[in-house]
């Protein structure tokens, strides 16, 4: 039976350390990264590309929830969130994680874990009807040149095209319009790219994203955050000389006083 691969991430390096010494005594696993934050562990699913993360729940920074919730769905492994904390069960399994494991660990609630993932693995197996890029990107893929997917030349096209921003998800390329995009943050280097109630996530860091984009709407108004103009719905002072942008009903960003002059023409502000 082939094993899954996994990673295990945790911030108390003695939790880190029980739980890997459980897993190595399974033949199911094989663990090949470790991480001590969330976006360590982004990092590694990103790079490795695990059948499995056992996650803690309660980390600094992001935590393992907002873990989840920055992986686009179609890298996302299976994920067993373990934690001290009971109340967060409901949670979990809102977002379908495969189980729940409070610490301390045992072996055999690590085995029940893994049995269960095992189980899904079998069913993701079955055919999906997902929507496919042509198989000529195949040959771009292998060559690294994003630029020709990004903008067709003139003699493709006499029309003006919306250039899109290329993310790279396992097997498949996916090309984003630019106008569809409301807001991006860094993640150390990736960045999360927001479309509506999905994130994507890019190899790159905000400086060079920022170069492919439309500087006429995409502003960087913090450090780790550019904003769609487009987007803002509200602008509401804060203190300081600083300001939140609204964007739609679950988005709030912070402009800094250092990047206040990017978006005044926006905001309309002296």
């Amino acid at each position: 039976m082939t094993k899954l691969t996994a990673i295990i991430v945790d911030d108390e390096p003695l939790a880190l350390k029980l739980l890997r010494s459980k897993l190595q005594q399974l033949d199911m696993v094989e663990i090949i990264g470790e991480g001590k934050n969330g976006r360590e562990a982004i990092r590694l699913v990103m790079d490795l590309n695990p059948d499995i993360a056992f996650l803690d729940i309660e980390m600094p920074g992001l935590n393992g929830f907002d873990v989840v919730k920055n992986l686009q769905s179609d890298i996302l492994p299976l994920v067993v969130f373990t934690t001290a904390y009971e109340q967060y069960a409901l949670d979990a399994f809102d977002i379908h994680a495969v189980d729940y494991i409070l610490k301390p660990i045992d072996l055999q609630r690590i085995e029940r874990a893994i049995e269960r993932a095992i189980k899904r693995v079998a069913v993701d197996k079955v055919p999906e009807n997902k929507p496919r890029i042509l198989s000529a990107i195949n040959t771009i893929n292998n060559s690294g040149n994003e630029a020709d997917l990004a903008e067709p030349s003139p003699a493709q096209s006499s029309a003006p095209v919306e250039k899109k921003i290329v993310i790279r998800e396992r097997d498949e390329i996916t090309l984003l319009k630019q106008s569809e995009i409301k807001w991006i943050d860094a993640a150390g280097d990736y960045v999360c790219l927001h479309v509506d109630d999905v994130t994507h996530i890019k190899r790159s860091t905000l400086k060079e994203l920022l170069s492919e984009l439309d500087e006429d709407i995409f502003k960087r108004v913090h450090r780790s955050t550019i904003v769609n103009l487009n987007f803002i719905e509200k602008v509401i002072p804060h203190t300081k000389g600083e300001f939140f942008l609204v964007l739609g009903e679950h988005d709030r960003i912070k402009v800094s006083r250092n990047y206040k002059d990017a978006i005044k023409d926006f905001l309309k502000t002296p």
